[in-house]
């Protein structure tokens, strides 16, 4: 049986925050010494030391409750060398779907793991991505983060490491926890209880059940000033200027008229096919009766563009439910059985911009046209008309509002003890989560909402304020309310492991790991009624899915002491990633083939002396792609996030379907069934040193290098080459006008090769005064390299390192964080500094249209606009006191210098506009009150 004592020794040097090679030790009944050896992640062999040959940083519970933070997510973006997670505020308009996620290295969710206790949960999606909403804060004992590649002991998914959620276990009392948060303009709250009965050492059972509730409020753009409107009022070179980022389906609605051209004699100009060439001309009703457009919208060209940033709900409102139950039961003097069971639900709304109708087609001689439009034409136009087209707002029917609501569940149960000198642990794992999207309003019934705006019942042309609350009623009558699609994911595990000595050396013990682990993943995709039946306004129904793959894979580790302070670990491991089937399509069909590969890793680690650990390790990795990467056949992806003139250089056959303005463009993604398996090539080396007085400094190099890697073409990049990436342009038929269009494919295709390289450090520190006692890190990341080659090149290699890259996205160079904590009798203070580097901005063309500030109409070169943004820190403060021996109460200050997020031109992460939600805090300064008690 473990050994209580020893147990409990274990846990306090974690909660130090212990850093330097330890041994623990305990009485036995005897009155003989054993020394305890304790798993670490990284590493299948139980070890007597808490800092080894791989870097791994452990963050307890009272670390993360000086902090501050309030989730998961929140404690994840605290962490330096996490970098290119999804953020809630990407779920508003962006790609979040009311997902986030752990990514370390910047090289994104799919190759960082996450566990719970050691074992894999259900993907948030296709692959190996985890919605990490899905775990409860209250219930963690302790979070492991290893920086480093352990494809070759846990898998393909390990390729930038793992993060490791520890929780609670043999837990005898209650807690009962209460925290409430109040910036400016919204709040959010936390209620968790956890308790335990039993004590496994005396009465052979623990058990113990968490359950926390948390909710967050929403934000709106326009209560704040930095992100309240589209049209950015900047500077640059002693010019004031207007930066414009809006939609041409505005409102009051722009009309788009086609009409046939005729050359200089009078004829009408006929194409290669004897068909009559056509050009448009744009304009807007309401700007050509009032002189200007709208005080909701800005001038493009004759027409309008609508400030849908205005409207939007930055932050999105949220509710988490989790409820974790854990048993633990003695067998035997050499066995336990564990069972562990958790449930979750998160539900997230989001409410962006109201529905941008695209362009319909309205009758040349419908009432509407005759008095909107026919009287604003020139005379040519008007002459030789065809048709007649809108695009509107639909402001009325209110905003796009959608509710993400992902269950998560997850079941494991277990033997683990020893045999002899060996231990073991076997288990059996199911973990499924369903996702479902609701759209409750804000999306617009096609057939009735077509009738309606084409009768000139409500007129689009119209002063918005000018409609009638009937008017008003009508629209919002026509909105769509149901469910839109659900994601399933599902996991199935078997996996068992064990360790111990193999053979006695001058040095020490050999020891040896062995393991296995076989899981079938699943992933399905299902419409709701609406979206197959096609009823919202232009909206195909999207493909459906019932993905499913198995994997198998076997490892081996040993632990060699060369020297007595020398120590040497191996790693081998061989996976088969099986091929993917698509049950929906006909007769369960294969859609690629299964791929297999060995990997390794090999680590080193030196004791010069007591003071002093250096290390080193170089490893290989193997991943296969997502499903989705792989079987999805093509499906419409929305538009465009920015919108883009027709590309100079793009082939006549496809370039004749452009707009004639800048507008956005339809989007389809895709898989490749031919794409090869990533490879990865790893290596880290480093020291720690340890003094007196609580003092230490570490630091460690690390390099990844992948091969084949996996990416998507960004919309910049295929609308910046279009002669490179021409097969990446296509048409449809656009449902509102059935004219001819462009659009884009986003396939998922092999980069060929990227290169990552940087350094994690930190620094500790224990000051004691006569009154009190300061503790003090100080620790970071700094970026060397980080670029992978451009999709279809060979010699084009992308970088965002320190700028926003082709990826639309930012690299860090620096990430820092400086953590105090001083104590002096029942009090404690926290003060916390969090800074992240500055960087180049995107060109402001890439997402705005730029023009003077006193004249919207005259246009600036917005290519030659790429502005510095300013290194960004925020400071945290909190204050505890404890009351007795059981109950705790602190007070804190977020951001307590209500820092603003920089200002900037890159509008990638959803419809936020003038800064950025992935890389700063929106709600500015926040106060809350945190209690609990124990009993």
């Amino acid at each position: 049986m473990l050994n209580n004592q020893v147990t409990k020794a274990v846990r306090l040097a974690l909660a130090l925050g212990a850093v330097s090679a330890t041994s623990f030790v305990a009485a036995n009944e005897a009155g003989t010494q054993e020394v305890e050896r304790i798993e670490i992640t990284g590493s299948a062999i139980k070890r007597t030391d808490l800092e080894g040959a791989l870097p791994v940083d452990v963050i307890d519970a009272t670390d993360i409750a000086k902090s501050g933070v309030t989730s998961v997510p929140d404690l994840i973006a605290n962490i330096p060398s996490m970098q290119g997670f999804t953020a809630a505020g990407e779920s508003v308009g962006g790609s979040g779907g009311g997902i986030q996620t752990a990514s370390l290295r910047d090289l994104g969710s799919e190759y960082t793991l996450v566990l719970i206790n050691g074992r894999r949960m259900a993907s948030s999606d296709s692959g190996s991505s985890i919605d990490i909403n899905s775990i409860p804060l209250s219930a963690i004992k302790r979070v492991e983060i290893l920086k480093d590649g352990a494809s070759a002991l846990y898998g393909s998914d390990a390729i930038a490491g793992v993060v490791n959620f520890i929780l609670k276990d043999d837990v005898q009392e209650t807690t009962i926890s209460a925290r409430y948060d109040k910036p400016k303009d919204t709040s959010s709250s936390n209620f968790a209880i956890t308790t335990g009965f039993g004590d496994l050492g005396s009465d052979g059972y623990n058990f113990m059940v968490s359950f926390s509730r948390d909710e967050q409020d929403n934000l709106r753009s326009v209560d704040r000033d930095f992100a309240k409107t589209g049209f950015v009022r900047f500077e640059h070179e002693g010019q004031d200027l207007v930066a414009i980022a809006g939609s041409s389906n505005a409102i009051p609605g722009n009309a788009y008229v086609t009409y046939n051209t005729r050359d200089e004699s009078g004829e009408l100009v006929l194409n290669e096919a004897g068909k009559n060439v056509t050009k448009t001309y744009a304009l807007n009703p309401y700007k050509e009766a009032n002189g200007s457009c709208h005080t909701t919208s800005a001038p493009s060209g004759n027409a309008c563009q609508f400030d849908y940033t205005s409207t939007l709900e930055i932050q999105p409102e949220s509710e988490r439910n989790n409820l974790f139950l854990q048993g633990t039961f003695t067998v035997n003097d050499d066995t336990e059985a564990y069972v562990t069971a958790s449930a979750s639900e998160f539900k997230m709304t989001t409410r962006i911009a109201p529905y941008p109708t695209g362009t319909f087609t309205l009758a040349n001689d419908s009432q509407i046209v005759k008095d909107n439009v026919l009287k604003y034409l020139p005379e040519n136009v008007l002459a030789d008309m065809t048709k007649v087209a809108a695009r509107w707002r639909v402001l009325p029917g209110g905003n796009r509002t959608d509710e993400y609501t992902a269950t998560t569940k997850h079941f494991v149960a277990g033997l683990r003890g020893d045999i002899g000198e060996w231990n073991y642990d076997l288990a059996v794992t199911a973990s499924d989560a369903e996702r479902e999207q609701v759209r409750v309003t804000g999306y617009p019934l096609e057939k009735e909402f077509i009738e309606l705006v084409t009768s000139g019942e409500v007129d689009i042309f119209a002063d918005p304020d000018s409609l009638t609350d009937e008017q008003n009623t009508a629209v919002r009558n026509t909105m769509f309310n149901g469910l839109w699609d659900t994601t399933e994911t599902g996991l199935f595990a078997i996996e068992g492991k064990t360790s111990g000595p193999i053979a006695e050396l001058d040095a020490g013990t050999v020891y040896m790991a062995v393991g296995f682990d076989y899981r079938m993943s699943n992933y399905s995709l299902t419409n709701g009624e609406g979206q197959n039946a096609e009823v919202v306004l232009f909206e195909s129904a999207g493909e459906e899915f019932d993905l499913e793959r198995d994997s198998y894979g076997a490892f081996a580790e040993v632990v060699v002491p060369v020297l007595e302070n020398l120590e040497v670990t191996g790693s081998l491991r061989y996976d088969e990633i099986g091929e993917i089937t698509d049950s929906k399509r006909t007769g369960n069909q294969t859609v690629n083939d299964s791929a297999d590969d060995t990997t390794y890793k090999l680590s080193v680690s030196y004791r010069p002396n007591d003071q002093w650990l250096l290390r080193a390790s170089y490893g290989t990795g193997f991943k296969m792609a997502t499903m989705r990467e792989i079987a999805e056949p093509r499906v419409e992806f929305g538009v465009t996030a920015s919108p883009y003139d027709c590309p100079a250089g793009l082939r006549q056959e496809i370039a004749q379907f452009c707009y004639s303005d800048k507008l956005q463009y339809d989007v389809f993604r895709e898989g490749n069934a031919d794409l090869k398996p990533e490879t990865s090539k790893q290596y880290t080396f480093g020291f720690v040193w340890s003094g007196d007085q609580g003092m230490s400094f570490g630091m460690d190099y690390w390099n990844v290098q992948m091969e084949n890697q996996v990416r998507r073409l960004t919309q910049n990049q295929i609308f910046g080459d279009p002669v490179t990436y021409a097969e990446w342009f296509t048409t449809k038929i656009d449902q509102g006008t059935g004219d001819t269009v462009v659009a884009i494919i986003q396939a998922a295709d092999n980069v060929g090769e990227s290169r990552n390289s940087g350094i994690d450090w930190h620094f500790d520190f224990t000051t004691e005064f006569s009154f009190g006692t300061l503790k003090s890190q100080l620790m970071g990341t700094y970026m060397l390299e980080s670029e992978s080659l451009r999709v279809g090149s060979d010699n084009i290699w992308d970088s965002s390192l320190g700028k926003v890259g082709t990826n639309e996205a930012v690299t860090f160079r620096n990430i820092v964080n400086f953590n105090n904590t001083f104590t002096h009798g029942d009090f404690t203070h926290s003060l916390n500094f969090k800074a992240r580097s500055g960087y180049t901005d995107a060109a402001a063309d890439v997402s705005f249209y730029v023009a003077k500030a006193d004249d919207w109409n005259e246009a600036v070169d917005g290519s030659a606009i790429q502005k510095d943004i300013s290194v960004y820190m925020t400071v945290d403060y909190r204050l505890a006191y404890a009351w007795g021996d059981n109950a705790n109460i602190g007070f804190g200050i977020k951001n307590l210098f209500d820092k603003e997020p920089p200002f900037t031109l890159n509008a990638a992460a959803g419809h936020q506009v003038g800064y950025d939600p992935r890389y700063a805090d929106p709600y500015g300064r926040t106060f809350y009150l945190q209690a609990d008690y124990t009993f």
